[in-house]
């Protein structure tokens, strides 16, 4: 696309990722959403839930900042950021929900990661992007098919390398990266792992708009049947015969595939153990960044499933039949309308006292309940006149519980069970024995969770001062039937 003046201009005007920009909220905007949803790669969150995180985040800029600084309520702003006029957020209601969900637009995915590629890198590495694009234009050469010669030359020749490679390993003098390329390799490895996440929301909105086009076309449509199926499909095939269709295929069968899963886990494990990457203090969540990818795979799945839905009762007979049946009413209402045309009723002609009756059953009045009389004397001892330091009544520990069940969740999208002892390993206490109550409460709330009284096992932390508390609990098992398997 030429970036000339007249498409500037439209852009500028039209696009969500460029609104969002120039938006006098716009750092607001931004991190709010990027914490909530990029960070987590969240897709879909409820608008209680989501009210909430934002009020406590006004709370804080409004705290620092002046309450006039953002003087919206945070369902507000929610509304005003899922306007279509601004585009930030999509709004809509999963099956069998009535609360609405919200969830980021690939506009917005856009150009929040455009502003964080406006950040300053502590390394920047280009051998590895060179090697990258040397690689598929060799695969883009010979993979034409264009002349089989010089393929098998091709082939000859790595062959040969690759032999040379073999000798040089049994002789102990294999190649190994030093340092700076082992970073410059695991940096765009790991862009590009992040960049496959927004990806998948721009395919799952061109799915949406295919799904949108249907229901229009079945609400609207008055013609013959075979006709609007033969349009819809064509639009279906289309979609998925395009070049985005079936790299997207192509991309989820690869990784639908247990073997492939299996060998990603392990070579994120490997290179997160290479000192050279741990000086880089990766991102933690790369290790499972392939579990992210199947969710989000799933939600453009389950698109394409509402679509198919919409197919199934559109060729559904008894629907036809009922409406033919709605046609047959409507047609009998506008008979009888003309009839009375010329001789119209004069004065209240019909009256419903209410649309639905109105019960009252007596077992559904509650029992009589005796007011319990508390007593309020209270006995006040004087004391020795020393001062007392009021900041201890304001160190209060705040756990977030949700943040924990988060954790709990990505854990046992990997494995069926696992046990308390071991996600508190993986994820030390921060909150000390505060915490380990708060992981305590969720066991016990958790359906399907197991404590075996006959094992023991120990927890350890690290307190504000420096010591080492440890608590000991029976073995506490948690399963991921328990749960809801993620947000």
């Amino acid at each position: 696309m030429a970036l000339d003046f007249s498409t500037l201009e439209t852009l500028q005007k039209n696009h969500p990722a460029w609104r969002l920009l120039m938006a006098e909220h716009a750092p607001l905007v931004a991190s709010f959403l990027h914490r909530i949803f990029v960070v987590p790669n969240v897709r879909g969150r409820d608008r209680s839930g989501l009210v909430s995180l934002l009020e406590d985040t006004l709370f804080e800029l409004r705290r620092e900042r002046g309450a006039e600084a953002y003087p919206r309520d945070a369902s507000e702003y929610l509304e005003v950021w899922a306007q279509e006029s601004q585009g930030w957020l999509r709004k809509y209601y999963p099956p069998g929900s009535d609360e609405p969900h919200y969830d980021l637009t690939p506009a917005t995915e856009k150009a929040l990661t455009w502003l964080e590629s406006l950040t300053q890198r502590a390394f920047v590495g280009t051998e590895s992007r060179l090697l990258t694009v040397f690689e598929l234009l060799r695969q883009l050469v010979h993979g034409s098919g264009a002349d089989p010669a010089a393929r098998l030359r091709d082939l000859e020749r790595r062959r040969e390398a690759l032999d040379r490679e073999i000798e040089a390993a049994r002789m102990g003098q294999a190649p190994v990266f030093d340092d700076a390329a082992l970073r410059d390799r695991f940096q765009q490895a790991a862009a590009t792992a992040r960049d496959l996440l927004g990806d998948f929301r721009e395919v799952e909105q061109n799915f949406r708009q295919l799904d949108r086009q249907t229901r229009e076309n079945i609400a609207l449509w008055s013609g013959a049947k075979g006709e609007l199926l033969g349009k819809i499909f064509g639009e279906r095939d289309a979609i998925a015969d395009s070049d985005q269709g079936r790299s997207f295929q192509a991309f989820w069968d690869f990784l639908m595939d247990p073997g492939r899963q299996e060998e990603l886990g392990q070579l994120w494990q490997t290179v997160f153990s290479l000192p050279a990457v741990r000086s880089l203090e990766p991102d933690p969540r790369l290790r499972r960044i392939h579990f992210d990818w199947l969710e989000a795979g799933e939600h453009t799945q389950r698109t394409v499933a509402l679509l198919s839905g919409q197919l199934r009762r559109f060729l559904d007979d008894q629907a036809w039949l009922e409406s033919r049946r709605i046609m047959q009413l409507l047609h009998g209402i506008e008979a009888s309308a003309l009839a009375v045309r010329d001789n119209q009723p004069t004065g209240p002609f019909f009256e419903i006292d209410a649309l639905v009756p109105d019960m009252e059953l007596p077992l559904e009045r509650p029992l009589y309940s005796p007011p319990l009389k508390t007593d309020h004397r209270i006995s006040v001892t004087p004391g020795d006149g020393a001062e007392v330091d009021a900041k201890v009544l304001y160190d209060q520990t705040a756990v977030d519980r949700m943040r924990l069940e988060d954790h709990l969740n990505h854990i046992l999208r990997a494995q069926d069970q696992t046990t308390l002892a071991r996600v508190v390993h993986e994820r030390p206490l921060e909150h000390g024995l505060a915490e380990l109550v708060v992981w305590m409460a969720i066991a016990t709330a958790r359906p399907g969770t197991v404590f075996d009284e006959t094992v023991s096992e120990s927890v350890e932390w690290t307190d504000t001062e420096g010591r080492t508390r440890q608590a000991t609990l029976d073995r506490v098992i948690l399963t991921r039937d328990g749960g809801s398997g993620g947000n």
